[in-house]
């Protein structure tokens, strides 16, 4: 009986957990395979063929195009070709432009991944919270078991009322339920993880980064000043600003004239020439239209944009401040767990066992302080799991590794 009540008293850290089979799986080595094999991050780097698509189209030169007539008067016939030139720097206006878009994809993609690290870190320790909560249930059948032949054996010594023994089995009975169910949420977690990593949803992990090793304390000046550079929001906004910039240029760059060359040859011309060459040059005259609304819509545009930033950078500044308070909350929960309410349900349950081994207490005082104590350990594998989310959390809203 002692042994079965020391073991009740055991800190959750000390309690064995499951052999899992499958290979070992640290965090490190789960952001990496999702960044190779997530589909979502494979999609979204997809779009960056279509970036480098647009930068050749906007390199392309204009073609030729080749005019052939004939007619009753003299030169009876022609051909000549007419090329479209264009003078000035238009072409690689448009090509910077094309590339700022290329980067602006970039910053999508960029957005995407850190999605999807923050996914990876949530589901590999909410698997790894599921596996704590199974080998908890687990233990706790096999605690209620050796209650239950304990309780028989002191009924059949006349100890005990037939009431304390159905008792017992009752409690055997809801640790079973509580296991299956936890085993089943179990592999709920490891599919979770599973699809993140773009691996068949039973592929076994043994998990190796435990769900108490809490991140380093952060400075919060140091945080908000990397979201600064990094935050997905603003690297967005700043990229924005430059593409309008670039759009600008190319409408400043369009006011400049294009130049159309036509070269050719006339054929016959009786009495006159069997072929004569020609030549013509053509311009557009940029009287009425030199895309000064166009580019008072940019300038609209930009300046619009900087205002967002302006307010964007200090959204992101609030949401860093309420990411810190809430990590730094889940992380004080976790030490007051750990410091006060583990050992202090492990007294209760020390005080219960002296009273139950004195014959002062029955089996439901037993069973309730035992549940108190699980309760605990429960709420202590919840509040690390809140610790881990809120962490993730923060990192994607600073948009930079923080550990």
């Amino acid at each position: 009986m002692k042994a079965l009540w020391v073991f009740l008293c055991l800190p959750l850290a000390a309690m064995p957990a499951p052999a899992q089979q499958g290979q070992p799986l640290t965090l490190p080595q789960a952001l990496e395979l999702a960044d190779r094999q997530n589909l979502d991050l494979a999609a979204a780097r997809a779009q960056r063929a279509v970036a480098l698509a647009g930068v050749r189209i906007a390199g392309e030169w204009p073609n030729p195009t080749a005019n052939f007539s004939e007619t009753r008067d003299a030169p009876h016939q022609s051909l000549f070709f007419d090329q479209p030139l264009e003078i000035g720097s238009r072409r690689q206006r448009r090509i910077d432009f094309a590339r700022e878009q290329g980067v602006l994809s970039e910053t999508d993609i960029a957005a995407k991944a850190r999605e999807i690290r923050r996914s990876v870190r949530e589901a590999f320790y909410a698997l790894a919270q599921a596996r704590g909560v199974t080998a908890l249930q687990n233990e706790v059948l096999g605690i209620t078991q050796r209650l239950l032949e304990i309780t028989r054996a002191r009924f059949e010594a006349g100890d005990v009322p037939q009431l304390e023994v159905s008792q017992a089995e009752l409690e055997v009975a809801r640790a079973q339920v509580d296991l299956q169910i936890a085993q089943q949420e179990e592999k709920v977690g490891l599919s979770e993880l599973n699809a993140l990593l773009n691996e068949p949803a039973a592929t076994p992990w043994e998990l190796a980064g435990p769900l108490d090793s809490l991140p380093p304390r952060l400075s919060l000046s140091d945080l908000i000043e990397r979201a600064g550079s990094s935050n997905a929001t603003l690297e967005r906004l700043l990229q924005e600003r430059k593409v309008e910039e670039g759009h600008r240029s190319v409408l400043e760059a369009e006011r400049t004239p294009k130049l159309g060359l036509q070269l050719g040859v006339d054929f016959n011309a009786p009495h006159d020439y069997r072929a004569g060459p020609r030549g013509q040059i053509s311009m557009e005259l940029p009287l009425f239209m030199r895309n000064q609304g166009e580019i008072t819509q940019s300038q609209a545009a930009e300046h619009a944009v900087e205002l967002e930033t302006v307010a964007a950078r200090r959204a992101v500044a609030g949401l860093v401040e309420s990411a810190y308070f809430e990590l730094d909350a889940r992380e004080s929960q976790v030490e007051l767990y750990r410091q006060k309410l583990l050992p202090a349900s492990q007294r209760l349950e020390s005080l219960i066992e002296e009273s139950y081994r004195a014959g002062k207490a029955n089996i439901l005082a037993v069973l309730a302080a035992g549940r108190d104590v699980r309760q605990v350990q429960r709420e202590y594998l919840d509040s690390l799991f809140a610790a881990q989310t809120a962490f993730a959390k923060l990192e994607e809203t600073v948009g930079a590794p923080l550990d």
